[in-house]
């Protein structure tokens, strides 16, 4: 009787060790401030993750970037040492090429376009190869269009001859303003200001939101509306620690990703259309291009290059633009 009821106890503790076990708690990485969309969409990720798994999974939200930069937080997601990331896909293409489809300039034929491709095929195949990389997306966010803010409006690509222009860390950005004759300088985004306020660069580009909520537009004078690129963010979680859930916590982490960022795309759209109503307020002038056929017809060098270097990019760039 003892042996048995000794049997029993440790059973007993057994399964409610593993239960304790069972649980966890994820840290996650957003380079956003309080009141940024992606920062109310990660907390609203997290309230939703916590609920949807009763507990199971519970996400600690760090946002400002207090984690490291986004280099250092890309590998410390993909390392685990960091479960969750709210990453924008930019920076991803060098390491993950699928994911460089959406660096392509003017590859997407606007915002709703952008997600009709990622929730198709092409987003199928991008998926997969980032999951393999460790960067395993659950949901997509809205980053808007980018376009060109200079001291004189652009019109067309010959307006961006022999300017100094500030961009991401790709060899595709670097491509599209050499393309135009400009000279591209990448930088930090932190870098930028200082840079803009100097004459170090004479333009920069990205989004209404970020143009005007770090202060890019009071050194500035116009805001250029190209929308060269439309790169989207993503909630990205390590692959190998999301794959370690059961398939009925997955689901519910999945839900709640893809609920957040309905959710974020929302706050984005409201934001964006404050944004610009906020610096034209402010002085800003913001021109409406009415003809984007000859930047197009300029980056068809940058496609032509791009595609020999990487031939087995072709049918993904070709699956996008026959996306409807």
């Amino acid at each position: 009787m003892i042996k048995k009821f000794s049997l029993l106890l440790a059973g007993a503790l057994v399964c409610l060790s593993s239960g304790a076990n069972a649980a966890e708690t994820w840290r996650a990485w957003n380079i956003h401030n309080d009141g940024h969309p992606n920062t109310a969409a990660l907390d609203k990720f997290a309230e939703l993750t916590k609920e949807g798994t009763k507990g199971e999974v519970t996400l600690e939200v760090f946002h400002g970037g207090v984690l490291g930069s986004q280099p250092d937080a890309l590998e410390q997601v993909r390392l685990g040492a960091i479960e969750v990331g709210n990453f924008n896909l930019g920076p991803i293409g060098p390491m993950v090429k699928e994911a460089n489809l959406v660096s392509l300039p003017f590859i997407f034929k606007s915002v709703p376009h952008m997600f009709r491709v990622l929730d198709g095929e092409a987003g199928d195949i991008i998926s997969k190869a980032m999951a393999d990389a460790d960067l395993k997306p659950l949901a997509w966010f809205d980053a808007g269009a980018r376009s060109f803010y200079t001291q004189k409006a652009i019109n067309t690509p010959a307006d961006v001859e022999g300017l100094k222009i500030r961009v991401m860390n790709n060899d595709l950005y670097t491509s599209m303003i050499s393309a135009m004759g400009g000279n591209p300088s990448p930088m930090a985004f932190s870098e930028v200001q200082q840079a803009l306020k100097t004459g170090v660069v004479d333009g920069a580009e990205n989004n209404f939101p970020s143009y005007k909520n770090v202060g890019h537009y009071e050194v500035t004078k116009n805001y250029s509306l190209s929308e060269h690129l439309i790169i989207p963010e993503c909630i990205c979680v390590n692959t190998k620690k999301f794959e370690a859930l059961s398939p009925e916590l997955q689901e519910a982490v999945t839900e709640a990703a893809k609920e957040a960022a309905l959710f974020q795309r929302e706050l984005w759209e409201v934001q964006s259309a404050e944004a610009r109503k906020d610096v034209e307020a402010a002085g800003i002038k913001v021109n409406e291009i009415a003809d984007k056929g000859p930047f197009q017809e300029a980056m068809v060098k940058v496609y032509d290059d791009y595609l020999a270097a990487n031939p087995d990019m072709k049918k993904l760039v070709e699956t996008a633009q026959a996306t409807e």
